[in-house]
């Protein structure tokens, strides 16, 4: 038996991360960055600029807009579930609507856990 080599594959080199100063450099320079400014952060946790805005979506989210949008969440369901003989299509549209409703929850349990500073 003889072994026949395959003349379309091709081998390249990878470049050594000295041939990528920029690479390099934004190796280096990220952890140094942390390590210079610290306090930047924590800026997560506070901050009021967009305080109105998000109030407001909010308050849209879990007010009676956002009751309307998740009933016709579950109307569009129940007739894309009644058209295609499929009950998904009405699990989809209950899944979407209480999404909705329960997002805002579950977006302040993810992104307001902080740490305590030492």
């Amino acid at each position: 038996m003889t072994k026949v080599a395959n003349q379309n594959q091709t081998q390249t080199a990878t470049p050594s991360l000295s041939s990528r100063p920029l690479l390099h450099a934004a190796l280096l320079g990220a952890p140094l960055l942390v390590l210079l400014l610290p306090d930047t952060a924590l800026a997560g946790a506070g901050g009021t600029e967009f305080q109105a805005t998000y109030d407001m979506l909010i308050g849209w989210m879990t007010g009676l807009l956002g009751r309307i949008i998740a009933v016709a969440f579950i109307i569009v369901g129940l007739i894309a579930g009644v058209a295609r003989q499929s009950i998904m299509s009405f699990a989809i549209g209950i899944a979407a609507g209480l999404g909705l409703f329960m997002a805002p929850d579950i977006v302040d349990a993810v992104v307001s856990a902080t740490l305590p500073i030492v």
